[in-house]
């Protein structure tokens, strides 16, 4: 069976040219023609071809490395070509930023192959600007350029949960606030999103000191600063998550000091209507010889001693300084 009957169908498919222009692939064969500086190959990972393709055209630990069914970010690299896992902020409908879509990559110096399993935008804007004119000079730039697109929606995400995270604090810091509804969801983003980021941070690092060849030098200040920038988007995941935790205590703390306040409020008021509480429950029993039953004056008397007896016993609680 020729590898074209068991070729999967690609998302995107350029061959650049020696001139800088990108062209339709004339094919999804990593032989290429003489006049083509490098091809790229986009594809979905639930295509039933793939599998096959990847084991007839690649290297097995490349063909694996696309195919693998859970990943995380990191480089390898070896003499016949660089292995990437990316991750990206997932914009799928209906699914949360946090839950970051994988991006998997295999350059060599003439080829750049892609795996999705969930569609990734970065990748889309990347195909359409290539398809504009707009197209990176060689494997290395367009690596560089794909990771850039990543970092660049990362650092938007990152940004936008520090600003709701300065306006949850306005709200309750000097609004005074006791409820957050949006306030352990934005928490929940922030520890997913750091737990993806930082080992990406850690790939970026690696691959703009990669001393395979393939990555040249004057692309490595490059890719330092794309490296830096998902540093600080680590760091500003980081500030958000610890603002939040802290913010969430407050919050705790406020709530628990209104209740001790409100109990022990109410614990004054029942030590106060305690001996009033007795009084009337002893003179109410149904017995005979309680005082005071023929007295025509007897209920405001007692409604006197009774206010006499609130005002001695307020006293006394503040006299020995319960409140």
């Amino acid at each position: 069976m020729s590898t074209e009957d068991v070729a999967p169908t690609p998302l995107q498919a350029f061959d650049i040219g020696q001139d800088g222009k990108a062209t339709p692939a004339q094919s999804i064969s990593t032989h290429l023609p003489t006049d083509v500086t490098y091809r790229w190959l986009h594809f979905d990972l639930v295509d039933a071809n793939l599998a096959a393709w990847c084991a007839s055209q690649l290297p097995l630990r490349a063909g694996r490395a696309l195919l693998a069914a859970k990943t995380r970010p990191h480089m390898d690299d070896d003499e016949n070509g660089i292995v990437l896992t990316l991750r990206g902020i997932n914009m799928n409908a209906g699914e949360e930023l946090s839950n970051m879509v994988s991006l998997r990559i295999w350059m060599t110096g003439n080829l750049v192959v892609t795996v999705r399993r969930l569609r990734v935008f970065a990748m889309d804007d990347l195909a359409a600007n290539i398809a504009a004119g707009d197209c990176p000079t060689t494997s290395a730039h367009m690596v560089a350029r794909i990771t850039e697109n990543l970092v660049d929606r990362i650092e938007t995400v990152s940004v936008e949960l520090e600003e709701k995270t300065d306006t949850m604090e306005d709200t309750v810091y000097e609004g005074g606030a006791t409820e957050l509804p949006d306030l352990f969801d934005i928490q929940r983003t922030a520890i997913r999103l750091r737990r993806h980021i930082g080992p990406m941070k850690d790939t970026l690092s690696a691959l703009a000191e990669n001393h395979s060849g393939l990555m040249p030098d004057n692309l490595r200040n490059r890719m330092r600063d794309t490296a830096n920038r998902a540093m600080r988007s680590v760091e500003e995941v980081e500030e958000v998550r610890d603002r939040l935790r802290a913010l969430s205590a407050h919050i705790d703390m406020t709530h628990d000091a209104r209740v001790a306040r409100n109990g022990y409020t109410l614990s004054i008021v029942a030590a106060i209507f305690l001996p009033l509480g007795f009084i009337t429950g002893l003179l109410g029993v149904n017995v005979g010889g309680v005082p005071g039953t023929d007295h025509p004056h007897a209920f405001a008397i007692l409604c006197l001693l009774m206010l006499a007896l609130g005002v001695g016993t307020y006293a006394v609680l503040r006299w020995i300084k319960w409140f």
